[in-house]
């Protein structure tokens, strides 16, 4: 069996001082909110009810203050409703508010999904280049009297772009990858379709959060490490909860010699705990995050969180028959097949070794 394991007690040998201080703080500020969510579930009082959704509201608004208190000092952790407009939060907001809801569908689900790796490239890789502009010249279907041109202004990525690599992490990471490549790709003006790097990582959900180990196995990844060497290494995963899977990927990657010229990790809700953690680390690693959640339960399960991003993006594998790469990408359908076919090529390429 070729198999790396990183351990919870390895990860948490990064953290500072002043970093678990950041996290118990979160923690003691999240088990505020329990006995507000028993009343609120049990419902049967409707006075009670309200005021504890009114003490819930402003306990939120703390630990939202609090949160952007200690990303503020972490020049490596952006916050999409932290570091951009008050005018543009409303649209992320009720983003996430859909995907935490239950009665989400998956098909609603990958759809908030897409939109949410859409706001997060932009906040990643075009709020970087909004001064500089690249004119893309197209032809349009009007050919009356002559063929029509049109021209468009778009954010100039290309220095920021044509250099990176996606790395999945599979499962859940499978589709977010796909659409962030796949709007590198739509931004570049060379039509890039970014190279991909696949590994095969879990948890062992045996263990607890705090003695939580992380298994990579090699035999059922794919990747050429030369091909890895000097590039800009992109994870686009929907969950950073404990940071363990992205920093076992790459602290194998160092030790085999691989100098990434940098990390980006792009997530929908990532945990502070998981944030901390990763640029701790990792050298040159960034985490974007459209959310912040504060804390982990004992199951490193994100609290509030979402619940398990893969399987509602993927549906869930039977227990003696989980589905590999291909068995996935066919399930998500002749339109997700059509939209990012050449995505899927580079994954074919990758995986077959062509």
């Amino acid at each position: 069996m070729n198999k790396i394991i990183l351990t919870a007690a390895d990860l948490d040998g990064y953290l500072s001082g002043s970093d678990k201080e950041s996290i118990a703080l979160m923690d003691t500020k999240y088990a505020e909110t329990r006995p507000y969510f028993e009343t609120i579930a049990a419902g049967r009082d409707a006075s009670a009810v309200k005021d504890a959704e009114k003490e819930l509201i402003q306990i939120y608004n703390k630990m939202g203050k609090t949160m952007q208190d200690i990303v503020r000092r972490e020049p490596a952790i952006h916050v999409y409703s932290f570091d951009t407009p008050k005018e543009v939060h409303g649209e992320a907001s009720r983003l996430i508010a859909k995907l935490r809801n239950p009665k989400t569908g998956h098909e609603e689900f990958v759809y908030y999904v897409q939109r949410a790796f859409e706001l997060l490239f932009n906040f990643a890789f075009t709020d970087n280049a909004l001064a500089e502009k690249n004119y893309l010249l197209n032809n349009t279907p009007v050919d009356i009297p002559v063929q029509n041109y049109a021209v468009h202004k778009i954010p100039d990525v290309d220095a920021l772009v044509e250099n990176t690599v996606m790395c999945v992490m599979l499962r859940g990471a499978l589709l977010p990858s796909m659409i962030v490549s796949k709007e590198i790709q739509e931004y570049s003006s060379t039509n890039y379709v970014t190279p991909f790097a696949l590994f095969r990582i879990k948890r062992d959900e045996t263990k607890k959060e705090h003695n939580m180990e992380y298994i990579l196995d090699l035999d059922k990844s794919f990747f050429d490490l030369e091909k890895l060497n000097g590039k800009d290494l992109v994870f686009a995963d929907p969950m950073n909860a404990t940071g363990g899977s992205l920093v076992t990927i790459v602290k194998y990657l160092l030790e085999q010699g691989v100098e990434p010229k940098s990390v980006k990790f792009i997530n929908v809700i990532s945990a502070l705990k998981g944030s901390l953690r990763t640029i701790r680390a990792i050298k040159n690693a960034e985490v974007y995050t459209l959310w912040m959640d504060p804390t982990l339960n004992e199951l490193a399960y994100i609290l509030p969180g979402l619940g398990d991003a893969g399987d509602r993006l993927n549906g869930m594998d039977t227990e003696n028959n989980p589905r590999n790469m291909i068995q996935l990408i066919a399930d998500y359908g002749a339109n997700i097949a059509s939209l990012y076919r050449s995505q899927l090529r580079k994954l074919e390429q990758t995986v077959l070794g062509e």
